[in-house]
């Protein structure tokens, strides 16, 4: 195809050249984006993991029926990635009362991703329970925690 002025029509080197790398940026840009978002994802699945995993440790804790004021670091057999988690129970000024804190950590990094604090209440220990006279109701008897 001849141009009004005589040359050959179509592209020239440096217009494909210039295409080329603007197709690059856009390629480079995009794959940069979906790595980002698989990141993210990864970074979302750990986190609802470790609430789901804290959660389950504080309904055990109130399944059991007693608390044992201390610290503890638990390896769970069945998860899904390497968690560890710590449990700190400690007795607050109000009889009977603990605050309950259960942080997860990535163990590899020991990053914490989630942690939850709560007050529970173990009626058993409450001295003011038993002076009360309440204590002659036939309450189960308290067990140990292994």
């Amino acid at each position: 195809m001849m141009a009004r002025d005589g040359r050959k029509g179509g592209f020239s080197l440096l217009e494909a050249l210039l295409a080329v790398l603007i197709l690059g940026v856009g390629i480079t840009g995009m794959a940069e984006g979906i790595t980002a978002a698989l990141r993210t994802s990864k970074e979302a699945e750990h986190r609802t993991a470790a609430a789901l995993l804290a959660s389950g440790t504080l309904e055990e804790m109130r399944a059991e029926g007693f608390l044992t004021e201390g610290e503890k670091e638990l390896e769970p057999e069945d998860s899904p990635a390497p968690y560890s988690i710590h449990e700190l129970v400690a007795r607050t000024p109000t009889d009977g009362l603990y605050e309950v804190t259960i942080t997860v950590r990535l163990a590899a990094t020991m990053e914490t991703i989630h942690e939850v604090k709560t007050l529970l209440f173990d009626p058993e220990t409450s001295s003011s329970f038993a002076a009360s006279g309440a204590g002659a109701l036939a309450l189960p008897e308290r067990r140990t925690r292994p």
